[in-house]
């Protein structure tokens, strides 16, 4: 599969040939919407927590003798019958959301993502992602000629994907809204349906089809 190649300036300067297997995928609607929820459920941290009886301070000492005062007997004062006791059966924050994907469900939907993007026109391939500086100002520029946003808009909606060993994007990208970058070998489903434009570097092509290959 043989696909357009520009450069930071949105020139045309050749083709790039892409592997089937990876961008080259059917639409798996189902698996995807499952890897998706799986991954927010595995980003999910408890919060609402009701302490238990055990948790409530105080309470140590019997409130009054077991026999002979005419009230009911009890032990603790903070017990869940009492008021400023402890909830029985209330929300923990030892609750698992997690949810189980294997490697190749994550890895299967991941290549039906990439497809799309594709076959949507969403996805852009370039020579390079390199830029001369690590600047927010010099990335703006460049993405104000690569995305086609409106003139008042700070969203500029990309996801890079640069070659390993680029880490003047990363810092460049930082102050930008809704700009992220991710290593080629730690691309997930949900970030790159997060985005509308993905722009990957060639170079970052063979890394993704030999770290994601299938066996």
């Amino acid at each position: 599969m043989k696909k357009e190649l520009f450069n930071l300036k949105n020139e045309k300067v050749g083709e790039i040939d892409l592997p089937d297997a990876v961008f080259g995928a059917p639409w798996r609607e189902a698996l995807v919407s499952q890897v998706v929820n799986a991954y927010l459920a595995n980003k999910r941290i408890p919060w609402a927590h009701a302490k238990s009886r055990g948790e409530v301070r105080g309470g140590g000492r019997k409130p009054w003798r077991q026999k002979g005062t005419g009230r009911a007997r009890h032990g603790s004062i903070r017990s869940p019958l009492w008021k400023g006791g402890g909830k029985a059966h209330g929300p923990t924050k030892e609750r698992n959301y997690s949810q189980k994907i294997n490697k190749k469900m994550k890895r299967t939907a991941l290549f039906s993502v990439l497809s799309k993007k594709l076959k949507d026109g969403e996805m852009r391939f370039f020579d390079t992602l390199e830029i001369e500086a690590p600047k927010t100002k010099v990335l703006a520029g460049l993405l104000r000629n690569l995305t086609e946003m409106k003139k008042n808009s700070k969203k500029y909606d990309v996801l890079f994907v640069p070659n390993s060993g680029n880490k003047k994007i990363s810092r460049a990208s930082s102050n930008l809204q809704k700009t992220e970058v991710l290593n080629p070998e730690s691309l997930n489903v949900y970030e790159i349906m997060r985005h509308k434009n993905v722009f990957i570097d060639q170079k970052a092509i063979p890394t993704i089809e030999k770290h994601y290959r299938i066996k």
